[in-house]
């Protein structure tokens, strides 16, 4: 007779816990946290405060995107796309990357569309990435490279991006790689700090990563939202494209985070380790979106450069706001996201603030220090980080709730 097998506890941490652990999720008693993003929506909806944490627009992308997405559907394309993605879209992804970097990647054989670009990153990690490699990031980083991290099983090292300009020193990223540095994973311009790395600094990753034998995955999904400097795609410097996996989406460009429609290009061999894993996590999605997506890469310049512009006027009304508060201001160059230090107002536990912040003024925001280790939590306690992409009006609100702060505290 057989008896029930009883589920154990395993000695090692479950695949879940690492990913919990990665992402700043594990509660003490081993637990699952709760998430900083759902732990400030959910005071923003119990005070009516303004939610400037999670990093989306609350206006729709362009109009003949949408209707490409409508019309793609009415037409029946309801059905499951090919594994690498639509041929119209990975087509549209080689013209962007000529028309915009001179990069020339074969659709055929060097483009996978992915469901965001998210998951780009984990097919990207998960395919080159486990117990005994060691994956470098600049710190604070965005936390599903945490996640994705432990759930490899690699280990996560970082190099520390500091006020006010969030740049790496260059000694300390030297220092960082070794042997076991298996992948270097950038993202720029740089979620959370706003930062954009200039030509020298990614040079300088580019070849300390030839030095050690490291693969490079780059996240760029904020390409195209660069305020008075320009967007360096890691695969267009010396000694990069033969080791270097680009990922981008369609999400922030055109303000339209809920398709996740993501892709990532690079040499063939590298592009096809990742697609086997990829197939066998969503294996393909969102059909006529991928249709419509073909189009808006097609679209003029002055989209573009029009995108870029409204954002930085969006930055420009809350950082004002942020300044009458008494923060100190990190402008950024990137990104949908500004920093700023609370220490001015004598605040050092930006966490608190934040928690804080919905009650005494009405906005929410998230604490930079979440996006760290314990060490780099502690360097950048007293730093706060908030969104500007959204309506100009809401924008505008927030700046006159956030200049009563200083006598609120």
């Amino acid at each position: 007779m057989h008896r029930a097998r009883e589920l154990s506890t395993p000695l090692a941490p479950a695949p879940w816990q690492r990913t919990a652990l990665g992402a700043n999720l594990l509660a003490p008693d081993g637990g699952l946290g709760v998430t900083i993003f759902e732990e400030m929506t959910t005071l923003a909806v119990q005070t009516g405060a303004i939610n400037l944490g999670q990093g989306f627009p609350d206006e729709d992308g362009p109009a003949e995107i949408r209707e490409a997405a409508r019309a793609a559907i009415a037409a029946g394309a309801n059905q499951y796309a090919p594994g690498k993605g639509l041929p119209e879209l990975r087509e549209a992804v080689a013209a962007h990357q000529e028309r915009f970097y001179g990069l020339a990647p074969d659709p055929a054989t060097e483009v996978i569309i992915t469901t965001g670009a998210t998951e780009g990153i984990a097919a990207s990690l998960l395919a080159f990435a486990g117990p005994g490699d060691e994956v470098l990031t600049f710190e604070p980083f965005y936390d599903s490279y945490g996640a994705v991290i432990g759930l490899s099983g690699a280990t996560h090292t970082t190099v520390p991006l500091a006020a006010p300009d969030f740049m790496p020193d260059l000694a300390a990223l030297e220092a960082a790689f070794n042997e076991r540095t298996r992948v270097v994973l950038l993202n720029n311009p740089h979620n959370p700090t706003g930062a954009v790395f200039p030509p020298a600094i990614l040079q300088r990753v580019v070849d300390l990563a030839a030095r050690h034998g490291s693969m490079i995955i780059t996240d760029e999904v904020y390409e195209h939202l660069t305020f008075g400097v320009s967007h360096t795609p890691v695969a267009t410097l010396p000694g990069a494209a033969d080791r270097t996996i680009t990922i981008s989406s369609a999400g922030k460009t055109f303000s339209l985070t809920g398709w996740k429609i993501g892709w990532l290009s690079g040499p063939g061999e590298l592009v096809a380790a990742v697609r086997t894993v990829k197939q066998f996590l969503t294996y393909s999605s969102g059909t006529p979106l991928q249709a419509a997506i073909a189009r808006g890469l097609a679209l003029p310049d002055g989209f573009y450069t029009g995108i870029a512009s409204a954002l930085e006027q969006k930055r420009d009304i809350l950082s004002a706001g942020l300044r009458a508060a008494g923060f100190d201001v990190f402008s950024p160059q990137g990104t949908y996201f500004v920093n700023v230090d609370t220490a001015p107002l004598g605040i050092t536990d930006a966490l608190d603030l934040a928690r804080r912040l919905p009650a005494l003024v009405g906005v929410a925001a998230i604490p930079v220090p979440v996006f760290c280790h314990p060490e780099g939590a502690e360097r950048t306690r007293s730093l706060l980080r908030f969104a500007f992409c959204k309506r100009t009006e809401v924008l505008e609100e927030a700046a006159e709730r956030l200049a009563t702060l200083r006598g609120r505290l």
